[in-house]
């Protein structure tokens, strides 16, 4: 896209990698510095349109979401629902503490 120094470093892409439990080879770990900053400086030629007359939207279309009607119905009891669980306790699921 231009030569401008990047936002993204290969440093910041590793501890990202690391915090999301990712192992990404070397290449891996370029490619995406190129695309996230790809991405960045794509964001940065949208910062420059003037946006002033368009009305803020929740959604690009303007048309309603459809919905399926709700239908009360019988829901797996807990032994069903533990069934494939790898770890449980008692009638609990059992994950890993992520909270030091």
């Amino acid at each position: 896209m231009s030569d401008t120094p990047s936002h993204i470093s290969i440093d910041d892409v590793a501890r990202i990698a690391r915090l999301a439990r990712l192992t990404l080879t070397e290449a891996e770990q370029e490619a995406m510095v190129r695309q996230l900053n790809d991405i960045l400086e794509s964001m940065s030629v949208l910062r420059t349109l003037d946006v002033s007359d368009v009305e803020p939207t929740a959604h690009v279309a303007l048309i309603p979401t459809p919905l399926r009607p709700d239908v009360v119905r019988e829901s797996l009891s807990s032994s069903e629902a533990l069934q494939e669980a790898p770890q449980k306790e008692d009638s609990l699921f059992v994950v890993p503490k992520i909270v030091g």
